[in-house]
């Protein structure tokens, strides 16, 4: 790792944590560090499952707790057993957690505008632009890409919203019924596997590769969730199966796709895929790819 770029990233985070006010005990003038506002914010209107909560923001139950029952002990927030699970620990705001958060996201815009202030219109623009960047190269940092069975909850997630996605853009539409999808038993080991990719707890993505004793590994229902595009996770996922074919002794990757899907098409190739004639009678696709990978 670059140490001048070690050290911009350094000063960068001293920067923001003295202009943000992070480094006092009384966050945004009120009496509770930035932890506990930060989780009246993240609770929301509806509330939220404790373990959500922790996923959400990375933190140890044991901290997580403490932080609850600070703002439990003011009044703020009700943590309670979940109605259909008794296991599951809720937690939503009172009336008087609702008017704090309220007092807190009015500050947060008030500390947001000072930052902005004393800048001219063009370095307003620059700064906004430059941490939104930020904000999509670190979120980028969080996904995880986790082995999953097919059949687990955030898989078949991942897979209702592929196919809708599918349905609306292809010209024929779309019938899974009608497609060459592998059975749950053909991405699992040791035929193969499906990969759900989660930011923050939450899957946003998925891809699965066969591995068919005897024959060509292939990726299938590889998919991004619109809100997660631009993170370079299609580029991860491809990356990733190609290193998992090549773990398992394999010369030649494969895979299919529709015609409506310019970005995937042009992703392949960019990812070193050529086109060949088809090697399948998927009803949907158009275009077949492969390429050559170095076996492990």
């Amino acid at each position: 790792m670059d140490a001048g770029q070690i050290d911009q990233v350094r000063r960068f985070n001293r920067t923001v944590t003295e202009r943000v006010g992070v480094l006092h005990d009384r966050y945004l003038g009120r009496d509770r560090p930035i932890g506990e506002a930060r989780l009246l914010w993240e609770i929301g209107e509806q509330g939220q499952d404790v373990r959500r909560l922790r996923e959400r923001l990375g933190l140890d139950s044991g901290y997580v707790s403490r932080l609850l029952r600070a703002l439990e002990a003011d009044g703020l927030v009700v943590v309670e057993p979940h109605p259909g699970d008794r296991r599951v620990r809720t937690v939503r705001l009172t009336g008087t957690g609702r008017a704090e958060r309220d007092l807190l996201d009015e500050r947060s815009d008030d500390l947001a505008g000072s930052l902005l202030e004393p800048l001219n219109a063009g370095q307003r623009a620059r700064l906004v632009a430059a941490m939104a960047e930020v904000d999509r190269l670190l979120t980028a940092g969080t996904v995880t890409l986790d082995a999953v069975d097919p059949d687990h909850p955030d898989a078949q997630r991942c897979l209702r919203s592929y196919f809708t996605e599918l349905q609306e853009r292809f010209d024929t539409g779309f019938d899974p019924a009608q497609s060459l999808l592998p059975d749950a038993g053909g991405l699992r080991p040791p035929d193969g596997l499906f990969l759900v990719a989660r930011s923050q707890g939450e899957p946003i993505g998925c891809a699965g590769l066969k591995l068919p004793p005897g024959s060509v590994a292939e990726i299938k229902r590889m998919w991004v969730a619109p809100e997660a595009r631009g993170l370079g996770l299609g580029r991860r996922f491809l990356t990733e199966l190609e290193e998992l074919a090549a773990r398992d002794g394999r010369a030649l990757l494969r895979l299919d796709t529709n015609k409506a899907l310019d970005a995937a098409i042009g992703l392949y190739h960019s990812c070193g895929f050529r086109e060949v004639p088809a090697f399948n009678d998927e009803p949907y696709a158009h275009h077949w790819f492969e390429k050559r990978i170095e076996r492990s």
